[in-house]
């Protein structure tokens, strides 16, 4: 089955990326979110993407126009009845994505296939919310998303292999490169890095280094492309904790203890780049 039509749930940072490559590789898309004003934010966000790309060559000003024509905005579900694909991409709490495919399984036909873009959450637990845990699946894309690479597809314990070759189809045609994932905590990306960026907030906790030290240290040492600390403000410090409660919860093993200094931040509302402020300042 050619999947066509693309529901995204969710215009923030994740959902709006994921609108955007959908529509970039020629899917219908409609952005969806609780109000208005977030939606038109998201639609804001992927229209100075593309400008961007104008201004820089790397799209024709015709193509832009293209892309946003089949990215359509709601603050309705209704329109998912009419996707083959709906990719969730709202906040990341077991309860509120477990509610929302409740309701999305309730609308949907039963061939329409459910995708969570969950960063560490169970893709069996949330599939247990529906009718259909065979068409329920979880794409986990990269921030930010129109130009990282990866998609991790993970299989819930009764994920078809027709749902998984589906969805694979598509994240192919998207510009990305899928690699299949076993539904486990973290998955594979999140397990590996978060305990890495845990670390380097114990680090500047126990005064080791300044954050511009630590992100100096794995840059030019480790040659990553951008520090952890930098990364965490990128991620959103909530997610980073949110991901190590979940690591902590399901392994019931220390190593995944969140740094309380990562616990404070977000209790004062510290969260990074969306808003302003995190191990760094931003305009």
């Amino acid at each position: 089955m050619a999947l066509e039509r693309i529901f995204v749930a969710g215009a923030g940072q994740m959902g709006s990326g994921i609108a955007q490559v959908a529509a970039q590789a020629g899917y219908q898309v409609v952005l969806r979110d609780v109000t208005a004003d977030l939606v038109n934010k998201g639609l804001g966000a992927i229209g100075r993407f593309l400008a961007r790309s104008v201004e820089k060559g790397k799209l024709a000003p015709e193509e832009r126009e293209a892309i946003l024509g089949r990215i359509t905005g709601t603050v309705d579900l209704t329109p998912a009845a009419e996707a083959d694909l709906v990719i969730e991409a709202v906040v990341e709490n077991l309860a509120v994505k477990r509610d929302l495919f409740t309701q999305l399984d309730g609308r949907c036909p039963p061939g329409t296939i459910l995708a969570s873009n969950t960063s560490s959450l169970p893709i069996t637990e949330l599939a247990a919310a529906t009718g259909r845990p065979d068409r329920f699946i979880g794409m986990h894309f990269m921030n930010p998303v129109p130009l990282m690479q990866l998609v991790e597809i993970i299989r819930g314990i009764a994920t078809s292999d027709q749902t998984y070759r589906e969805v694979e189809a598509v994240a192919t045609r998207m510009g990305k490169t899928p690699v299949e994932v076993r539904d486990g905590p973290g998955f594979v990306s999140n397990r590996v890095l978060i305990p890495m960026v845990n670390e380097a907030i114990f680090c500047l906790q126990e005064g080791m280094a300044t954050a511009e030290g630590i992100d100096t240290v794995m840059k030019l040492g480790m040659n990553h492309p951008l520090g952890p600390l930098a990364l965490a403000d990128l991620i959103g410090l909530d997610t980073v904790l949110s991901i190590l409660d979940v690591l902590y919860t399901e392994f019931q093993d220390s190593k995944y203890r969140a740094c309380p200094l990562l616990r404070k931040m977000v209790r004062a509302g510290w969260l990074g780049r969306k808003t302003g402020r995190g191990f760094y300042t931003y305009q």
